[in-house]
């Protein structure tokens, strides 16, 4: 028999469309921070400047991964407009992808550069499977990324109501960030800047992971019991240093979702690379991670479930309901929270 915290219900809230963040707040340290101490279950309103008097002693686990310009706007041979997203490379150098209006197995839709995209297959599930060329050539994921930087646009959330423009280069991009294949921003990572790095570094041990983020993320739960829902995959990467981190018993801080569902894919699988689909709920919470700083999410997304996990469903719905009425600023651009 299904319990409350079963129901995709349980994790509605509403959201006044005005505290959806279309830009960030700068500079980067004066964005807000709302902190929950489990311990004294007190809640605390700073700035992300002052995190480093409030984090207890840990390490803390960064995502390096890099935002890909992940969205293409094209032509199809009909001559209609076209725009595809980019989602996940696949074998054999083809890509999952999301294409705007209807195609059909071996429909091409054509883009600047002498890029082109041809459709090898449709699945269920929204995506498609695409093979690019440009000049008669298969483009592999680093020819691909590398023409994208050129062509592609900023893949903004679709929540953020307008165009990207040339700030959105720099602000969707956390400034660590280093490997090319996210299609969404690990956005935890961009409240930081380098003063807060360094001022960190001073009494606590950085450390990284990769984690490229599919455009999956965005994907809303639809199963009406939770636990039936099936997670998207992500390719993920552990360095040796952060491997023995994880395997050590220090406590461990980590920033955004995409490292915690990292940490605790590792911590259970013992696996350091391949496809992360690990879904963090009530019914499966942290084995590893201590601490957590995230930005707020979605209603009825498996991100709102994975901080549940940390502090369970009343209290996640206590905060963000107090975070509402307190103005704070929501998803990607917006503010962060911190539950130590």
């Amino acid at each position: 028999m299904a319990t409350d915290t079963d129901l995709l219900s349980s994790y509605d809230y509403y959201l006044p469309p005005n505290l959806i963040a279309s830009t960030p707040t700068l500079p980067k340290e004066e964005a807000r921070l709302l902190v929950y101490e489990r311990g004294k279950d007190k809640i605390h309103h700073l700035k992300f400047k002052n995190l480093h008097e409030i984090l207890p002693d840990c390490s803390i686990i960064f995502n390096d991964t890099r935002v890909v310009k992940a969205r293409i706007l094209g032509y199809k041979d009909s001559g209609g407009a076209s725009e595809i997203l980019l989602n996940t490379p696949l074998n054999d150098n083809k890509f999952s992808v999301y294409i705007k209006g209807k195609v059909r197995i071996g429909s091409i839709i054509k883009f600047s550069k002498n890029l082109i995209a041809k459709v090898c297959e449709i699945y269920e599930n929204g995506t498609r499977a695409v093979e690019f060329t440009q000049n008669g050539q298969i483009l592999d994921a680093a020819s691909l990324f590398d023409l994208l930087e050129e062509i592609g646009h900023v893949p903004l959330p679709p929540y953020i109501k307008r165009a990207d423009n040339k700030d959105d280069e720099s602000w969707y991009q956390s400034i660590f960030a280093k490997y090319h294949g996210a299609v969404a921003a690990p956005t935890a990572s961009l409240h930081f800047n380098d003063e807060m790095i360094k001022t960190l570094k001073k009494d606590h041990d950085i450390n990284f992971l990769t984690l490229h983020v599919g455009a999956g993320t965005f994907k809303s739960v639809e199963s009406e019991i939770i636990r039936d829902h099936l997670m998207h995959g992500e390719f993920y990467q552990i360095p040796k240093d952060t491997q023995e981190l994880i395997n050590s018993n220090k406590p461990i801080l980590g920033i955004g979702t995409t490292v915690t569902r990292c940490v605790e894919e590792f911590a259970r699988s013992k696996i350091s690379s391949g496809e992360c689909k690990l879904f963090l709920n009530l019914y499966n919470r942290p084995i590893r991670q201590n601490y957590l700083l995230t930005n707020f999410h979605l209603p009825k997304s498996t991100l709102i479930m994975l901080v549940t996990s940390f502090i369970g469903l009343d209290k996640t719905m206590e905060i963000y309901k107090t975070a509402i009425e307190k103005e704070y600023k929501f998803y990607s651009y917006g503010d962060g929270m911190l539950i130590i």
